[in-house]
């Protein structure tokens, strides 16, 4: 179904965004790329434009709703061709979710349309062929095997040990990653999802030390920008422990020494994976020994309300820049006037959202650090991903203050479920 809506004049430049549906960040990408002076946007997606919020719908300029699958690169470049002969060819075509990018990487290619090309999609999207290019390339990372069956997964797990990782070789976000304790746990992951060499299961080394993220922007292959954050505890420990209540840490000191190893390691990461115009988003250790070794990169903004926190750290609408970056290949970094730091309020014990303990105390306590908050609601059901039922963003000039006011925040509020 295509829709034409108001829009601009011919003049200008026109993208095309795909997205499967309008999830709430998702709806902030659009509503940013919409709002850019002289864009003309149009929606690839499964949603009918009507599920837009109403300050957002009036900002797009056509829509296509795709019927049956909007990760399929055939329709999606149906759509693009369908949308194009109203709006005009559009000089790129892109979206922010991870299973997105090797399908837009082929449209681009097979229409001629700018942009990163399958080769280098497929290094940021398949995990196992990524930790080859990384430990080619000489950046450290974890022991990892891509296996094929139960015998390949034991002869892993005899050279290198437990603990063990076990996750999808095109993952994201964590989503079924499981940590493996021993040979009894490793067999039962085996037979909950068998291996096959068709469909195999990647294993890695499982890493001990603290884990980080580091962010950046290149614009022609050359780094423009980056920002690093601290994670309280692992997104791997938040997984498997439903009730932990953690927090991301995105220091104001981006640029202090300490992180010189990370900022080489991270720039080779992104020339040996192919990245040229884009954000990356880069998960990593700092093993207990000081060495360093990166876990996986993804060429796409990060989740979990990353973006929103860059936004605060800046003073800027990131998702903004993001858009303007993919639109124009163009990109301003901001100075660096915060910390910034979110907590992730996660519901105690089962049922839905029952009560909210500590909220008053909190708000006396840490009230002037608040600058954004999205509580539980009452009754509703615990939330199917890590994030959780609700957070709160805090920040400062300070790192030390935010770092120690998310510590405070979630020792005070507690989210019950009965």
């Amino acid at each position: 179904m295509l829709t034409q809506r108001n829009s601009p004049g011919r003049a200008g430049r026109t993208a095309f965004f795909v997205a499967p549906y309008f999830a709430p960040t998702t709806t902030r990408f659009i509503r940013a790329a919409a709002g850019l002076p002289g864009v003309r946007l149009g929606l690839i997606t499964r949603d009918p434009v009507e599920r837009l919020p109403r300050d957002v719908a009036p900002l797009v300029a056509g829509h296509v709703q795709v019927r049956d699958d909007a990760l399929d690169p055939q329709q999606i470049a149906d759509a693009v061709r369908s949308m194009s002969g109203r709006l005009g060819r559009p000089a790129r075509v892109f979206g922010a979710m991870e299973e997105l990018q090797v399908p837009l990487a082929e449209v681009r290619e097979g229409l001629g349309i700018r942009g990163m090309g399958v080769e280098a999609a497929k290094n940021f999207r398949d995990k196992s062929r990524m930790k080859d290019a990384l430990r080619k390339a000489g950046v450290p990372c974890a022991g990892h095997r891509l296996v094929g069956s139960m015998n390949e997964a034991l002869e892993f797990a005899r050279e290198v040990g437990f603990p063990l990782v076990a996750k999808p070789p095109a993952g994201a976000a964590a989503r079924n990653t499981f940590r493996v304790e021993d040979g009894f746990a490793l067999r039962d992951c085996m037979r909950a999802v068998p291996p096959s060499p068709a469909r195999p299961t990647l294993l890695e080394e499982f890493v001990v030390g603290d884990e980080h993220s580091f962010d950046s922007v290149c614009v022609a292959g050359e780094p423009v920008w980056h920002s690093l954050t601290h994670y309280t505890p692992g997104p791997l420990e938040v997984l498997n422990n439903p009730w932990i209540q953690w927090t991301v840490l995105l220091p104001r000191e981006v640029d202090h020494p300490r992180y010189d190893d990370i900022r080489g390691v991270a720039w080779a990461a992104l020339r040996a994976l192919g990245m040229d115009t884009g954000l990356s988003h880069m998960e990593w250790f700092r093993r207990r020994d000081g060495s360093l070794a990166v876990s996986e990169v993804a060429a796409r903004p990060p989740g979990a309300q990353f973006t929103t926190l860059i936004s605060y750290a800046h003073d800027v609408d990131f998702y903004r820049a993001w858009a303007r970056l993919m639109i124009h290949d163009a990109f301003q970094p901001p100075p660096r006037r915060y910390a910034a730091g979110i907590a992730f309020l996660r519901g105690q014990g089962r049922g839905r959202v029952k009560r909210i303990h500590g909220l008053a105390r909190a708000q006396a306590d840490l009230g002037p650090l608040v600058v954004e908050v999205s509580l539980p609601r009452q009754g509703s059901l615990p939330a199917s991903s890590y994030e959780g039922e609700g957070y709160v963003v805090l920040r400062h000039p300070e790192t030390a203050v935010v770092a120690q006011a998310l510590e405070r925040l979630v020792s005070l509020v507690q989210v019950e479920l009965g």
